[in-house]
């Protein structure tokens, strides 16, 4: 079983959505657990009148202070990170830990593969667009429709929903709360694994999860993160994503480190490319 932690910031009916669909769609009984930023909207009633696991914050704490904080009730050895505008599709959770049974070893990083209204430029995500808000949701339609939206395994795994064996989430200490309220989080954890000798990186093409799209992050006061990781890290966010995770490539395997020399002659071709084009 699971421990799926989900932050929320007074978006009641989405998340009430969510943890339905975790209850109706799900293969086994996993704990779910709430971190409520302000919950003014009702969200804190509704989590104790359902008997969740929640953490809460009278104000909004951002993503990584919510995740973090959630995470201190995880009962599971594994934990995923969910948004509260997603919906699992059937069967969603099965197909993660098939996959984590074939690998041999809790040293990787998986995700379900998002199935999104709106086109993006994502290569990791399918579009179908099901309903870009509740009143437009077509569940019918997405239920009859997403085994047939066919998606291989992806590299490049960094996108909730995630899932990492408690223990990682330890060693890395979670979510770096410098990236609040959240912009760039996902990208920097990614990283932080790739420093504690994660090489697993995968997106599950039949673990799918139907995302309605920053109904959160709009609301918010932004931090840089391209910079910030940029400064922590020593490189930009597209290079560690092109170079590293090989995000939206084909899955083949554990990634290998690229070589210094590789990245610059990719680098120098695509300026040459904007050059002359």
């Amino acid at each position: 079983m699971f421990s799926i932690i989900i932050p929320t910031w007074n978006n009641v009916d989405f998340v009430k959505l969510c943890v339905e669909s975790i209850r109706k769609n799900s293969t086994m009984n996993h704990q779910v657990i709430l971190h409520i930023n302000d919950g003014s909207d009702g969200t804190k009633q509704w989590a104790e009148e359902q008997r969740l696991d929640f953490t809460h914050t009278d104000t909004n704490a951002g993503i990584c202070v919510a995740v973090n904080t959630a995470a201190g009730l995880a009962a599971h050895d594994y934990i995923v990170y969910m948004n509260d505008d997603m919906y699992v599709c059937p069967g969603w959770d099965k197909h993660l830990a098939d996959e984590i049974k074939t690998l041999g070893t809790d040293m990787f990083m998986l995700s379900s593969t998002m199935i999104e209204p709106n086109e993006s430029g994502n290569r990791s995500v399918v579009v179908q667009d099901f309903g870009k808000d509740l009143t437009s949701f077509d569940e019918a339609g997405l239920l009859s429709a997403y085994e047939r939206l066919e998606k291989p395994d992806w590299n490049g795994s960094a996108w909730p929903p995630t899932i990492v064996h408690k223990k990682y989430w330890q060693i890395t200490g979670g979510y770096s709360i410098e990236f609040s309220p959240g912009l760039s989080s996902d990208d920097d954890f990614a990283m932080k694994m790739w420093q504690a000798g994660c090489r697993i990186f995968k997106g599950v093409g039949r673990s799918k999860v139907y995302h309605f799209q920053s109904k959160s992050l709009y609301r918010i006061k932004k931090n840089n993160g391209r910079k910030q990781f940029l400064m922590k890290w020593g490189i930009n966010q597209s290079t560690f994503n092109k170079f590293f995770l090989r995000r939206g490539a084909l899955y083949k395997g554990p990634l290998t480190t690229p070589q210094r020399r590789q990245i610059r002659s990719e680098l120098w071709r695509a300026w040459l490319k904007r050059k002359l084009y």
